[in-house]
């Protein structure tokens, strides 16, 4: 009855819900608004995953990746903006992360192919600004590929420990030097 109990508390969340900013017609957007939906539901949930697809960008990569740019800034705007309206700002910290970069020459197809190394951005209140981390360098490649200087391991060693409350070690496969990340 458990499970039947929360299904119904979720569909009388999600009915009764009431955004208090309007999001953007875009499917991120409405994917975290569900989440916005469950966050002030407040069932428990430590941690919620939404996809946005689209980055394998092998060809014409310079429209589609300024859409999809657009699509992230504007429903993560409204995400924050809604939480911000019900109070709950402070509470969510969002992390974006892809399991592979691009390489940094273009192709023949004016897109780029898989790489290594990437960004993760940190939003919310309690993420600390600014650039962390040092930037890679463009000329001095690996095959290519650019060179990462920050493990993701140690993020999420940071983000399991310090926002999360949990021990990290067992989940990121070993110990890893926590990062800066959190004000």
């Amino acid at each position: 009855t458990s499970a039947l109990d929360t299904s119904a508390r979720i569909r009388e969340v999600i009915s009764d819900y009431k955004p208090a900013k309007p999001y953007p017609e875009n499917g991120l957007a409405q994917r975290l608004k569900s989440v916005a939906q469950l966050i002030t539901a407040d069932l428990g949930a430590r941690v919620y995953f939404v996809s946005l697809g689209g980055f394998d960008t092998h060809a014409e990569q310079k429209g589609a990746h300024e859409s999809l740019m657009n699509e992230l800034s504007s429903a993560l705007r409204a995400f924050y903006n809604d939480l911000k309206g019900h109070g709950l700002g402070q509470r969510v910290l969002t992390v974006t992360f892809s399991e592979f970069g691009r390489r940094v020459k273009e192709n023949g197809s004016l897109g780029t192919d898989h790489g290594a190394a990437g960004p993760m951005f940190l939003v919310g209140q309690g993420a600390k600004g600014g650039v962390h981390g040092k930037n890679p360098s463009l000329s001095d490649l690996d095959q290519g590929d650019l060179k990462h200087h920050t493990d993701f391991r140690s993020v999420y060693t940071t983000l399991l420990e310090d926002w999360l409350g949990w021990e990290a070690q067992a989940a990121v496969g070993g110990k890893f030097t926590k990062q800066n990340l959190l004000g």
